[in-house]
């Protein structure tokens, strides 16, 4: 297995848990997007798109972070990434989408880049847009674990499922922008506790062999 992976991508981080949790080794394919290294013709070639990540198993290239970790799951069903009754999976899928589809849009390099260069907001204004939309998001995420019998150590009782693999990128974004954290306790117990897990550890930025401080 092949991943296209840029070391700051929440997307990109989502999967390396993943693949970290179910102990699978990957050659790690570094695309820079800072430097604007998706917008080349090999990778293009790979995906129209021009967005990490990109695993690339049997010659299939698959994309989008939680289309590859149920793939994942389902070629290699263990540990499980998703709970067994439906229900479950659907709370799962929840959580994971809160973050991935309602937070995570409106904050990624390419809308802050837009932000910046076509509608010409200052940094402050930048910066500000990020902490809203992440803080406001958390909240209800935070609302949903801190209600439900079902919240454990992890989102999902205490093993790690796909909503964790999510929230814990989003909140290494969070704490770079310098968003307010305090109203989310139990989230961040429950980040707190994945980072002790040696397969997140393995996955965070700081591991990866493109990392920049």
């Amino acid at each position: 297995m092949e991943l296209y992976s840029y070391f700051r991508s929440s997307a990109s981080f989502r999967v390396r848990i993943a693949l970290a949790l179910k102990g699978l080794d990957y050659d790690y394919r570094p695309v820079h997007l800072a430097r604007n290294a998706q917008l080349g013709a090999d990778f293009t070639a790979i995906t129209p798109t021009q967005l990490v990540p990109q695993l690339v198993d049997g010659g299939q290239a698959i994309g989008q972070s939680l289309a590859i970790i149920e793939y994942l799951d389902e070629t290699h069903p263990e540990p499980p990434l998703l709970p067994k009754e439906p229900v479950g999976r659907a709370r799962v899928r929840g959580l994971a989408l809160d973050i991935a589809c309602e937070i995570h849009p409106l904050d990624n390099l390419r809308v802050l880049r837009y932000l910046v260069r076509e509608l010409k907001v200052g940094e402050d204004a930048k910066n500000a847009w990020y902490r809203h939309w992440v803080e406001q998001g958390l909240a209800a995420v935070e609302a949903k674990l801190a209600s439900s019998p079902q919240t454990g150590r992890c989102c999902h009782g205490d093993a790690p499922t796909l909503a964790d693999c999510v929230l814990v990128p989003q909140i290494f974004n969070a704490q770079r922008f310098d968003c307010r954290l305090e109203h989310l306790p139990t989230v961040m117990r429950v980040f707190e506790h994945c980072m002790l897990q040696p397969a997140f550890q393995a996955a965070q930025p700081s591991a990866c062999p493109d990392f920049e401080p």
